[in-house]
């Protein structure tokens, strides 16, 4: 025999006998006493739901004159509050308008969300004339937290439709 014989050998009975032994002590080894009790841990996911695609960002820009669209649950999930930033004034004109009121749509639960009246307030959105580069927002009344965080929902002012916006 020679010696790179002997070598091939001495490794095929070196794996074998790792194998083998995998496999003996991998029965043995899962019978324990009692397995313990775990409790599932939720771990934060760094990612972010996909809010909407590309393709639509591009339309609310374009057509809207809008961006960064975000729906939020806020005040323990009574309130859900919808914001957007102008890009063009001229175009967003449609979702400041007084005489459009705004919906909120959530098609799991459901239901639709208006913009509250109050007394002395008035309604709990913006009105004004938009101004490209700032924030907007209004608030929809979710008495009994019909629509929750994770829900796809949409929004509607007059001709605009958000479709598919993720309650954070």
């Amino acid at each position: 025999m020679t010696n790179q014989n002997v070598v091939l050998k001495t490794r095929a009975m070196l794996l074998s006998g790792v194998l083998a032994s995998g496999i003996l002590i991998s029965p043995a080894g899962s019978q324990t006493a009692a397995p313990e009790a775990k409790t599932p841990v939720m771990v934060a996911s760094a990612y972010k739901p996909n809010r909407f695609s590309r393709r639509a960002e591009l339309q609310y820009g374009l057509i809207w004159g809008v961006d960064s669209l975000s729906v939020k649950s806020v005040e323990s999930g009574e309130i859900i509050r919808f914001a957007y930033r102008v890009t063009n004034g001229e175009k967003a004109k449609t979702l400041n308008d007084k005489k459009f009121e705004p919906a909120l749509i959530d098609p799991r639960a459901g239901v639709k969300l208006v913009v509250p009246k109050m007394e002395k307030v008035g309604a709990l959105r913006q009105s004004s004339t938009p101004e490209s580069g700032k924030s907007y927002w209004m608030a929809f009344s979710n008495k009994g937290r019909l629509v929750k965080r994770g829900d796809r929902v949409d929004v509607v002012i007059g001709g605009f439709r958000a479709q598919g916006l993720v309650v954070d």
